[in-house]
């Protein structure tokens, strides 16, 4: 048996994967990656990123082109799906419709061939921490979308599995029952103190449920951190664009932490770039701080604005370039408005 050096806290361990489809579509294209232990871990990226496929190589319904995927130090790829400590819940269930709850959950048991006592042991115990308790006699076509996607939690986590993967499971739902979901699989996954392996093309739930954000873009990984470190420090254009929403400025660098764009000098906290370095500079629309025109370095037109509830979104014309603000003060459209950053809401990247 081959094992790979691992730290000790590593479940899963990417190296140097690539996936490439008949017809020279390459899904995946170098990628390393480790998971650890009980961590909450999201795959974020667009339709088409590759995101699905690494979770599919996981689970084994693909096998990679090149490169290694370790579990707890064994080839992974040398494991027959079935046998892998890993457990899927896709976005369609997939319940039976035949059965009842009770029966849905205790499929794969019963294929183990496990007695009844123990059976029925360990399904009620998967509906209780799913919180559908009392439920095992329902029809699952009888149920809501929020409690068939709990039910296809339970079939998953009644076989114990080391690692779960879900492949956007709460894309059927409607807005409230999905935002309400998100807490519940974090909180779960807490519970169970199990590895979740999530993917979603949805920033907000990325954000909100993950430990760890891993960004992908056209089978390559931009970024990996914690929601709080991708959100703030994005390491390109595309993950600043991506998650969340930015003003992405043409700039000069003319020497560590000073930044000209838009026709004013700033202070800023970033440097190594060389001087009179061209710069993009990404600003975050909550950042932007407006303040009487006399006072501004920055100044411009409002082009619209609209009421969000917690803010007003205000769109500015500086200069041909259009600013978003998220603001608690509102404007007129058509008057003239100033604004300021402070040196640590402007991030400095590369260009592309």
């Amino acid at each position: 048996m081959e094992v790979a050096y691992l730290e000790s806290n590593h479940i899963i361990d990417i190296q140097n994967v690539s996936k490439t489809f008949a017809g020279g579509t390459e899904a995946l294209k170098n990628i390393n990656l480790y998971i650890r232990k009980n961590e909450f871990i999201t795959l974020l990226g667009p339709s088409g990123c590759g995101k699905t496929t690494l979770l599919r190589t996981l689970a084994g319904f693909e096998k990679p082109t090149s490169g290694k995927i370790f579990f707890n130090g064994e080839d992974l790829l040398n494991i027959p799906p079935y046998k892998r400590k890993i457990n899927t819940v896709f976005q369609k269930y997939a319940l039976f419709p035949h059965l009842d709850v009770h029966d849905n959950i205790a499929f794969g048991l019963k294929i183990k061939k496990l007695n009844k006592a123990t059976i029925d042991e360990k399904v009620a115990s998967a509906l209780r921490i799913v919180g559908l308790k009392g439920y095992e006699k329902r029809n699952v076509e009888e149920m809501s979308g929020g409690q068939q996607q709990r039910i296809a939690i339970a079939r998953a986590i009644v076989n114990e599995p080391d690692v779960l993967l879900l492949d956007e499971p709460l894309g059927a739902l409607d807005l409230k029952i999905r935002q309400s979901m998100q807490g519940e699989l974090k909180s779960m996954q807490q519970r169970l103190g199990i590895t979740f392996v999530y993917v979603t093309h949805d920033q907000e739930e990325a954000l909100t449920m993950s430990d760890t954000v891993v960004v992908m873009r056209e089978g390559e990984i931009q970024q990996i951190g914690t929601p709080v470190d991708v959100y703030n420090e994005p390491k390109n254009a595309y993950v600043a664009d991506f998650i969340g929403e930015s003003n992405i400025i043409d700039g000069i660098m003319e020497k560590d932490r000073v930044v000209t764009f838009c026709g004013s000098t700033f202070e800023c906290l970033d440097g190594g770039f060389g001087n009179n370095t061209p710069v993009d500079v990404v600003v975050r629309p909550e950042d932007v701080n407006i303040c009487p025109v006399e006072k501004a370095p920055l100044k411009g037109i409002v082009q619209s604005i609209v009421f969000m509830g917690v803010h007003y979104e205000i769109k500015v014309n500086i200069g041909n370039f259009i600013w978003l603000i998220h603001s608690t003060e509102s404007a007129e459209v058509g008057s003239e408005i100033g604004f300021y950053l402070d040196p640590d809401d402007i991030h400095i990247m590369a260009k592309g």
